[in-house]
């Protein structure tokens, strides 16, 4: 099999720097170029890799490059839409980051144009890849007929590095006041959040029935979006179901994440709890990390040790468009998530459950 000949398209994500490796070493890839949005992303970016051609425009990397096969939409959610068009009328298959849009007229074009020229679009769904999950959604029938499950998405804000998710312009896509009175708006925690909206669908397999959410004060007081929610709910097969998917873990203030981000050792927390008539199944997602207290820096170190998810996201990638395959995580089946989302956001602003 032929690399896959891919580019990486505005590099403003919090999960770009996570590909850097993968594009490199990945044998079934040949990393051609990238764009960048403005010049301190781009520096970073030339300060973390070389010998990867770099532009200032999604335009002029695709024109000097008629031979990218696919790309890495790794922009604003609000940027989504303008960069598939770009791409679909090039026949350019796409990996789009978590969230395509919350903007319903603006998913349904993108179906449209996914459609009419025939290519893969992937969503980055990582936590799908990642070994523990997957061992965990082998155990799941052991509990029996499921009954419950609660999970949390809690980390620190990636905002201080990547100042589009605290513009509600750009991460929800428009100004959308949370409720009546609160001067915050819509774009925060929960549009970061998707994975567990998307898990309790693949393991329960069912879909949203009703959910209520409730924000709650932030702790970054100048932030002008939600840090801190919880949602609750049942499931259309009856599963009940509680969610947390803030902005919970503290962090420093760094324009670039690296060691002493995060205040607290420990820099995100996925936890899932299944309850069933057989037992109960309680899972850490991201929990073999080593911890180091103090010496020799005096602060927390926090080394990871889990598997690379992105590895086997992009192999899946690669395999989809060389076999023309559909993706596991594609426009269709992540509408029902983006739904569920918007209908939490729907619960906050009227103080009432939502049917969907």
């Amino acid at each position: 099999m032929k690399p896959l000949k891919i580019a990486m398209m505005s590099m403003t994500h919090g999960h770009t720097r996570k590909y850097y490796q993968v594009l490199k070493e990945n044998p079934k890839l040949d990393w051609v170029a990238v764009s960048t949005a403005n010049d301190e992303v781009k520096q970073v970016f030339l300060d973390k890799v070389s010998g990867i051609p770099c532009y200032d425009s999604d335009e002029a990397m695709l024109d000097a490059h008629p031979e990218i096969e696919a790309v890495v939409l790794a922009s604003e959610n609000s940027d989504h839409l303008r960069q598939v068009k770009l791409c679909a009328e090039r026949g350019i298959h796409i990996l789009s980051m978590k969230i395509p849009t919350f903007d319903m007229a603006e998913y349904d074009e993108m179906e449209r144009l996914v459609k009419e020229n025939d290519i893969i679009f992937q969503i980055e769904l990582e936590l799908h890849y990642n070994p523990t999950v997957v061992r965990m959604k082998e155990l799941a029938a052991g509990v029996g007929q499921m009954r419950s499950f609660q999970a949390t998405n809690v980390t620190l804000s990636p905002v201080w590095a990547f100042p589009w998710q605290g513009q509600p312009e750009a991460s929800y896509g428009k100004r959308v006041p949370l409720k009546e009175g609160d001067p915050r708006f819509r774009g925060g925690a929960l549009c970061d959040h998707p994975h567990i909206f998307d898990m309790i669908r693949e393991v329960t397999d069912s879909e949203f029935d009703t959910i209520f959410a409730k924000v709650g004060p932030n702790i970054r007081e100048d932030l002008e979006e939600e840090d801190m929610l919880t949602v609750i709910g049942k499931m259309k097969n009856g599963v009940i179901f509680s969610l947390d998917p803030s902005w919970s873990k503290k962090e420093n203030k760094l324009k670039v994440p690296g060691p002493g981000w995060e205040i607290f050792p420990k820099r995100m927390e996925v936890n899932i709890t299944i309850s069933g008539d057989g037992g109960t199944l309680m899972t850490d997602c991201f929990g073999p990390n080593v911890y180091e207290n103090g010496n020799p820096e005096e602060k927390y170190i926090v080394r990871y040790t889990y598997f690379d998810e992105w590895v086997g996201l992009v192999d899946e990638f690669v395999d989809n468009i060389r076999f023309h395959r559909t993706p596991k995580i594609h426009l269709a089946r992540h509408r029902g998530t983006i739904a569920a989302i918007n209908a939490c956001y729907e619960s906050i602003a009227t103080g009432k459950p939502v049917k969907l």
